[in-house]
């Protein structure tokens, strides 16, 4: 894992001041790689590298401008910063003009090269982050499912085991997690693919209505009105926020769900279909049933499976992937090219809690994506109507950091406190100050 300042390879033959800088940098907070020649630097590189290079511009067989051109070809994002003697710095401004990042003239205050440094990292990391929200555009086939926590791969690992499966599935999370995204996942997957999935809002669904809605009627003059859910016979019925269904009306639909019929309003006998049932709320119906707003008979029968969607703010990492999509996706709409992720939106994409979970991150990208300023975010990248403090960017970093970590390491605290060289004690401390729980990354748990 890298420090939290950035990585660094630099590059001087002159071993006391290589030595100095060098310790100057690790100081900081820097990560150092330090190299006596050109040729040995740039077997480090890679077009991934996520730092900096400084090199000296004098040294023997490769110099320091030499260096830089094979550093452009390897990828010319990559910054490059100079260091000069007096009567190099005509070379270093030429190559300023041609892609060279800064340079600093000997001797030169630490301060000056840590400062050129910061500004040069974060432009790289820019460059890094747009380059991974192009790749996840491209990847996965454009569900809002994708994902790499934990968390995400138990859930899609979970559907492709159910959605062969015969069986009636409850989904819970919160609005716009992605519930229905669950559904069609479980009816393309299975079986009933190649018949309806028939969704019905149960929370939008009039009472006056409902019977004939659902169940349809036998009709005048020969005229009978099919019902939804005569509409999914041999497929999937799928019955979004069910908690919205009145007490009359799940005791209507309890039928449905124990015998697989229907009475049609009119009609002299029930008729009998072939579902699968899918349910969906937004709410936990244990907890409903226990405060008696849901019939306990209906939750036992549809809770034969329940998947949970976890909401965004317990799977940040996913946020940018998520966010490469739908922001591909609007682009494309709107045919236009995707705008580049600066700095003020990756900020809010890091930093914003999401109560309205993919749909609001989706919503989010579409505003991007037009160009218009958003709700949350000012022009200058702070929230409207108040500055975050620099402890609080920096909480927000480390939180990141650990969640980061525990993700790569399956949650194992042991290998965590390791590599991010902490204390027992103050790696506890900042798990309860975060609120992050160590057993959401660990394989098995939810």
């Amino acid at each position: 894992m890298s420090s939290p300042a950035g990585k660094i390879l630099l590059v001087d033959d002159d071993d006391a001041l290589r030595g100095a800088v060098a310790q100057g940098l690790e100081l900081r907070g820097f990560e150092v790689q330090a190299f006596d020649n050109a040729p040995s630097a740039l077997k480090a590189l890679t077009r991934d590298f996520e730092g900096a290079v400084v090199s000296d511009v004098r040294m023997p067989g490769m110099d320091g401008l030499a260096l830089f051109e094979r550093v452009r070809a390897v990828d010319p994002d990559i910054p490059v910063l100079l260091i000069t003697g007096h009567g190099d710095v005509a070379m270093a401004v030429a190559a300023l003009h041609d892609g060279a990042y800064d340079f600093v003239s000997k001797p030169f205050p630490m301060e000056r090269l840590t400062a050129a440094l910061a500004r040069a990292l974060e432009k790289r990391g820019l460059v890094l982050d747009n380059r991974r929200l192009e790749a996840a555009a491209q990847a996965g086939g454009g569900s809002p499912l994708l994902g790499e926590t934990p968390v995400m791969q138990r859930l899609r690992a979970t559907i492709a085991q159910l959605a062969e499966a015969e069986v009636d599935v409850l989904i819970q999370g919160e609005t716009g997690a992605g519930k229905g995204l669950v559904a069609h996942a479980l009816h393309r997957g299975g079986a009933r693919r190649a018949r309806p999935m028939v969704t019905v809002n149960c929370a939008a669904l009039p009472e006056a209505v409902f019977e004939t809605e659902l169940f349809g009627a036998a009709g005048a003059a020969g005229r009978p009105v099919t019902g939804r859910i005569e509409r999914a016979d041999r497929g999937v019925l799928f019955l979004d926020e069910i908690e919205g269904l009145s007490p009359s009306m799940q005791a209507k639909l309890l039928r449905v769900v124990e015998e697989r019929e229907i009475w049609p309003v009119g009609a002299a006998e029930p008729r009998h279909l072939d579902l699968r049932i899918i349910a969906a709320s937004k709410i936990d119906l244990a907890e409903a049933v226990r405060e008696g707003a849901f019939r306990a008979d209906l939750y036992y029968r549809l809770n034969v499976v329940t998947l949970v969607v976890p909401p965004l703010r317990e799977r940040r990492e996913d946020v940018p992937a998520l966010f490469g999509h739908f922001l591909a996706e609007a682009a494309a709409r709107l045919r236009r090219p995707p705008p580049r992720l600066t700095a003020t939106i990756r900020d809010h994409l890091l930093g914003h809690d999401w109560p309205g979970n993919v749909r609001e991150l989706a919503h989010y990208a579409e505003r991007v994506a037009l160009g218009l300023p958003s709700a949350l975010v000012g022009e200058d990248g702070a929230a409207q109507g108040s500055v975050e403090s620099l402890a609080d960017r920096t909480g927000r970093y480390e939180a990141m950091v650990i969640r980061e970590t525990l993700a790569a390491c399956g949650g194992d605290a042991r290998t965590a406190m390791a590599l991010l060289q902490t204390p027992r004690k103050t790696f506890y401390d900042k798990l309860r100050r975060h609120g992050i729980e160590i057993d959401r990354y660990r394989p098995g748990k939810a």
